[in-house]
């Protein structure tokens, strides 16, 4: 009697964490996120976000972004995933590396209340872009891409209308690096002034790296261009599969980022004492719900493969 019931209760809380269900919740706080942004993303002009509003929006992200990193690594830690588990490891450790730096800028953001042109969640940041570049290559190398000229075409022309946006919106880029300056600037004692003094250790950080934003906006560009290429090839070499489903979703984070990342370039750019959590940025959130998704959408089609199979194998020897 009782293995019946623990066995009840087992069907039933793996049915409670089915695929469909779990889609559903990240489809829900999709939604959610993009109603919080549209109530309270407006301000009254000449005041500020409070700072409730700025935990809502990272803890939009946050969300999203750990748990399509839990469901990534969990691709990648499964001997069933047809995929490949090294690109399921790549894109989840992209998950967890955006994860972390959120955490830091929104440290320097809302705790301290500093706006710099780069922190350390900007380290993080980059090694995001490079884990979810590697792993949606090794997604592409993985298949034998046969495409038409036509569809070659379209992917240049993405590319270099996605290049020549970025550097619009990014121009003029200094790429010159004044050592003298950044030596002076790591020296001075100049204090900088918030609502919540931020300690010395974190004005001195911020000192030594702003030099570096220029390289890093250049590096920005290019991996937001790259990642909007390989997101246009992986529409087009898995469309029509079995897998087809979970890499659209891929290629539509993965255009989801550029937008968000663009808008925040540009608001940057050319809204003066730009605070971070306008209503395009919900793309961000949107970003992770879409490799969530995929992630799910992956695990499912893989294992019921499997399964087939197996019963196939079964089947013949009997």
């Amino acid at each position: 009697m009782s293995s019946t019931s623990e066995k009840t209760n087992k069907n039933g809380l793996k049915s409670w964490f089915s695929t469909s269900n779990l889609v559903l919740l990240s489809v829900m706080w999709g939604v959610l996120a993009l109603l919080f942004f549209l109530l309270f993303s407006v301000t009254v002009p000449g005041e500020g976000r409070p700072f409730w509003y700025g935990i809502g929006t990272l803890l939009s992200e946050q969300v999203a972004f750990a748990f399509a990193g839990i469901l990534c690594l969990r691709n990648g830690l499964s001997n069933k995933i047809a995929s490949g588990r090294n690109v399921w490891l790549a894109l989840g450790f992209g998950m967890i590396s955006f994860f972390i730096g959120n955490l830091f800028f929104s440290w320097w953001e809302l705790y301290w209340e500093l706006d710099p042109a780069v922190s350390p969640g900007d380290l993080f940041y980059v090694a995001s872009y490079l884990c979810l570049t590697v792993g949606m290559v090794l997604a592409v190398l993985s298949r034998r891409l046969n495409l038409e000229l036509w569809q070659w075409g379209v992917i240049v022309a993405i590319g270099l209308a996605g290049l020549a946006f970025a550097f619009w919106l990014s121009s003029p880029i200094d790429l010159s690096f004044d050592f003298e300056s950044a030596s002076a600037a790591a020296e001075t004692t100049e204090v900088i002034e918030t609502a919540r003094p931020a300690p010395e250790w974190v004005i001195s950080l911020e000192r030594q790296l702003e030099p570096l934003g220029p390289l890093l906006n250049l590096l920005y560009v290019l991996l937001d261009v790259f990642l909007l290429i390989i997101a246009a090839i992986l529409l087009l070499a898995f469309w029509g599969g079995r897998f087809s489903q979970s890499w659209r979703m891929i290629a539509a984070a993965a255009f989801s980022q550029y937008i968000a990342d663009m808008w925040f370039k540009y608001a940057d750019k050319n809204i003066p004492n730009y605070e971070s959590g306008d209503l395009l940025e919900v793309f961000f959130t949107f970003t992770g719900v879409f490799f969530a998704i995929g992630a799910l959408l992956e695990f499912d089609v893989s294992t019921r493969a499997v399964s087939r199979g197996s019963r196939r194998r079964r089947g013949s020897s009997s």
